[in-house]
């Protein structure tokens, strides 16, 4: 899954939000094994990259005290947390609180993608299980996690948007698809969410969905009522809008980064889907 990815961390490389919560760590953690995820307001992210273990030896114990580890793994092994063994398997992400000790054991070299961070302590939470099988939304959540990589070091805001994505993807893996939806167009939607700031046409879509392209366009129109187009448009839209009212990146740069670069395309959609040109979406700022 990780290829050739080189190990990268941000240490203290904080994305800046204003949060009505505090930070102090409580105990997130469920006596079942799953944990209480806040998800209302964006992370804090404070480190973010890809590592190996398991070359040395084949235990590792770690404890942060102020931040939360989310892992996408690329290898078997087992997590041992709050006197649970979790196994591990490629595809699968786990997801351990604050100031709790966990153990990895290793059945040689093992890679993840990992982010810590820090999310808020009030408000409603959502029950996640702490280590879940990601299946056919690995691949999808693995191109999330590494646009945030690519992200952290120039707009640690963005790669927090993205994180944040991630998480209410983990979260959502818990529950059944909503309405029943046929598995083609969950894997669709997918595909479309960790490449919205990539050219994307319809016929790549159903290659990864696995199915034609005639039947990805019946399926997606019968089940959500849109075409796969305008759901891409729409997707593309909502988070230029989080991006131009959530943050202070330069609009040129959330164009690209929504994957409409050229900036009369971006203003006219804009103009069609959100009722505004982005200069006056930007002007309700609310960081």
């Amino acid at each position: 899954m990780l290829g050739k990815a080189r190990t990268q961390s941000l240490v203290n490389a904080l994305a800046r939000f204003t949060f009505t919560g505090s930070f102090s760590p409580v105990s997130d953690l469920l006596p079942d094994g799953a944990v209480m995820l806040r998800l209302q307001q964006p992370p804090v992210i404070a480190n973010v990259g890809a590592a190996v273990h398991g070359t040395t030896g084949k235990h590792d114990v770690f404890l942060l005290r102020d931040h939360w580890q989310l892992h996408l793994y690329a290898y078997s092994g087992e997590l041992i947390l709050g006197g649970l063994t979790h196994t591990i398997h490629p595809g699968h992400v786990s997801l351990v609180p604050p100031g709790q000790e966990v153990r990895f054991g290793y059945r040689g070299r093992s890679e993840h993608l990992f982010v810590h961070l820090q999310l808020p302590t009030v408000g409603p939470g959502l029950r996640v299980p702490v280590m879940q099988d990601a299946g056919e939304r690995a691949e999808a959540l693995s191109g999330m996690f590494r646009q945030a990589l690519a992200a952290a070091h120039r707009e640690p805001v963005q790669a927090a948007a993205e994180i944040w994505a991630v998480l209410w993807r983990v979260a959502q893996l818990a529950q059944p698809s909503e309405g029943g939806r046929h598995q083609a167009v969950v894997r669709a939607m997918d595909f479309i969410e960790s490449r919205l700031g990539e050219p994307v046409t319809v016929p790549q879509i159903a290659r990864y969905a696995e199915v034609s392209h005639n039947q990805l366009t019946r399926l997606f129109r019968l089940e959500t009522g849109e075409t796969v187009v305008a759901y891409l448009r729409r997707r593309r839209l909502e988070r230029a809008e989080h991006l131009l009212r959530r943050t202070t990146l330069p609009i040129p740069a959330i164009a690209g980064l929504v994957g409409i670069p050229d900036l009369q395309a971006f203003n006219k959609a804009c103009r069609r889907e959100l009722g505004q040109a982005p200069r006056a979406i930007r002007s309700s700022l609310s960081l």
